[in-house]
């Protein structure tokens, strides 16, 4: 197995544990759906006003995703060949 071949399936495993962190701790949306059954008004004015937080988490989580989607593809066309 080539040097590359190992750094790449390390960077995987780092990037799949940072992704299923990443996504473990973005909050649930049950909160806002109860609140939509119950009616309460305050969920519709409060609606696109998210967190810093969870607006990072957002973005890492894409992120991360796409990073692991284009690393799957690459160590694919590295083995394949």
């Amino acid at each position: 197995m080539p040097v590359t071949e190992i750094i790449l399936a390390v960077l995987l495993g780092l990037i799949s544990l940072g992704l299923i962190v990443a996504v473990l701790m973005q909050p649930g949306k049950d909160k806002r759906l109860s609140g939509a059954i119950a009616g309460g008004a305050d969920t519709f004015f409060a609606k696109g006003k998210a967190g810093k937080w969870d607006q990072l988490l957002g973005k890492i989580t894409v992120a991360m995703s796409v990073a692991f989607f284009v690393l799957i593809l690459v160590l694919y066309c590295i083995v394949a060949a």
